[in-house]
C-alpha cells in the first residue's frame, strides 16, 4: 500500500472543502492558489460561473511593487488588492477557499490583507 503523497492529501482537502462552500451572487467564493514563486486570488460567482475579480503577484499593478518582497507581503498586497476590486464592485462579504492549502503563511497572509482592506469573511 503506497502513502498518499504531499500533493494527494491536499486534493483530498479541497474536494471536502468545495463540498461545503460555493459563491453566490451575494457572497462570492474568494479562491487562492499557491506556487512556488507567486499567489493567484480570484473572486468567482459559482452560479452565474462567472469570475468577478482576479489578482495575482503577476498582475500589471503589483508586478514591480513586490519585487524584493518577502512571498508572505506580496501576498497580504494581493489580498489588499483584490479586496479593493471587489469592493468598487460592491461585494464587501465572500466566502474564503483556502484550495486545500492549510490556514498559515502566505493563506493567512492573503486573508488579513483582504480582511484589513475591508472584506468580510
Amino acid at each position: 500500500m503506497r502513502r498518499a503523497k504531499k500533493i494527494d492529501r491536499r486534493f483530498r482537502r479541497k474536494r471536502r472543502i468545495r463540498g461545503r462552500v460555493e459563491g453566490t451572487p451575494q457572497r462570492p467564493r474568494l479562491t487562492v492558489f499557491r506556487s512556488l514563486k507567486h499567489i493567484y486570488a480570484q473572486v468567482v460567482d459559482d452560479g452565474a460561473k462567472k469570475t468577478l475579480a482576479q489578482v495575482s503577484t503577476l498582475s500589471k499593478d503589483l508586478r514591480e511593487g513586490v519585487k524584493g518582497m518577502k512571498k508572505s507581503d506580496a501576498a497580504k498586497a494581493v489580498g489588499a488588492l483584490v479586496a479593493k476590486i471587489c469592493l468598487e464592485q460592491k461585494v464587501d462579504k465572500v466566502v474564503f477557499d483556502r484550495n486545500g492549502y492549510l490556514f498559515h503563511g502566505r493563506i493567512k497572509a492573503l486573508a488579513d490583507g483582504a480582511r484589513a482592506a475591508g472584506l468580510k469573511f
